[in-house]
């Protein structure tokens, strides 16, 4: 599930601000850059306002040196990374970029089980009950998706692999019987990891497969964001890592992104709109990834507590300050359906956007918190 991204961060003055701007964020008075335009589809001229032309002081605080927007792509951890640098020069804008890019391969280099040199696949591939030795960092992210395991009652676990195997998640997809959905059962769960993190090794009990495809886009952009708060010279940054999204602003406090989120049913049509700071925003649903099989569809989501597909009723986008917690529970309020992750929603000191249904029935539903986050954001904007 992507989302659909119409700005970034530069505002105009209201003379500026006509033709095709108008019509996607007037309100916002915030201008799109024509690269994230694409990126979600929009029909916007080819040539967009040049750098000089806009400040990267957003809508608040006081202003700021000319900047020089820099955009790079990429294709990191099976998936493409799109960002967005706003800097001092476009030699601090590449160099940025570039420093978020390594920082991502170097967790790739770590997590991809597509790898069979990576950290998570020496330790997918030991035998029961031996320990393997991991770097500190990939110890304490497995302590860390083990505790949202345990926080989230098991509708995230990273330890899902045999049941991602057992639909073929992967490949073209297949419904597998009851006993094999059993045995992949049996397989399946992060409790079954030891961790010793006196020595720095882990163990497998059972022989359980971790994949990182429910937190490692988080843990690629929580490296990412990292590497662009020590970059010299920047002002602020938006990153597209598959759809999660990740705004990172060193000097750029104050201002206001607005996001707009795609509809459950159709990726390509904005159906809801967050305004949001500095931090990252995540989406779950069944439309854009499913399995197909014999004329029925799955989604490509699997319950961890019953071995099966999560029906596409919806989709849950998370706001979060670290893009982690954002990947992981966007995934698990997904898992738990429309009712029940509204109610825990209202329990999370974290934003969540439910959408469920579909076309005059389809429903939009806005924590607590997310409203107040919106409403703080605004607030700074106008100061």
């Amino acid at each position: 599930m992507r989302l659909i991204i119409n700005v970034i961060y530069c505002a105009f003055a209201p003379s500026r601000t006509q033709g095709s701007t108008l019509m996607m964020l007037a309100a916002a008075r915030l201008c799109p850059l024509a690269f994230l335009a694409w990126l979600a589809g929009w029909q916007v001229p080819a040539r967009m306002v040049e750098p000089a032309e806009w400040s990267c002081n957003g809508d608040a605080g006081p202003p700021v040196p000319a900047m020089v927007s820099v955009e790079r792509a990429n294709w990191l951890m099976g998936t493409e990374m799109r960002a967005v640098a706003c800097a001092e020069t476009r030699q601090m804008g590449i160099a940025a970029l570039e420093a978020a890019f390594a920082a991502i391969r170097e967790v790739e280099n770590r997590l991809s089980t597509w790898r069979p040199d990576s950290e998570l696949s020496r330790l997918n591939s030991a035998a029961p009950g031996h320990w393997v030795e991991l770097s500190p960092t990939t110890l304490a992210l497995l302590v860390e998706v083990s505790e949202w395991s345990v926080r989230t009652r098991g509708t995230f676990d990273p330890a899902v692999g045999a049941l991602l195997d057992a639909w073929d998640v992967r490949g073209a997809g297949r419904v597998p019987t009851d006993e094999e959905i059993v045995r992949a059962l049996n397989a399946t769960g992060i409790r079954h990891l030891d961790i010793d993190q006196e020595r720095g090794r882990v163990r497998r009990l059972r022989d359980i497969r971790l994949d990182a495809g429910a937190f490692g886009k988080g843990a690629g952009l929580r490296a990412a964001a990292d590497a662009l708060r020590g970059a010299a010279g920047l002002h602020t940054a938006v990153m597209d890592f598959g759809g999660q999204i990740e705004i990172v602003a060193p000097t750029g406090g104050g201002a206001t992104w607005a996001i707009d989120v795609a509809d459950p049913k159709r990726r390509d049509k904005a159906a809801a709109r967050i305004y949001v700071g500095p931090g990252s925003v995540a989406t779950t649903g069944a439309s854009e990834r499913f399995i197909e099989t014999d004329g029925r569809r799955f989604g490509h989501v699997v319950d961890p507590r019953s071995g099966r597909p999560v029906p596409a009723w919806g989709s849950v986008t998370v706001v979060a300050s670290d893009p982690v917690t954002a990947d992981v529970l966007s995934t698990a309020l997904f898992v738990v359906g429309p009712e029940e992750a509204r109610h825990w929603s209202r329990t999370l000191e974290v934003g969540v956007l439910l959408q469920s249904g579909a076309g005059t029935d389809r429903t939009t539903f806005r924590n607590e918190f997310l409203h107040r986050l919106e409403n703080r954001t605004s607030q700074e904007t106008t100061e």
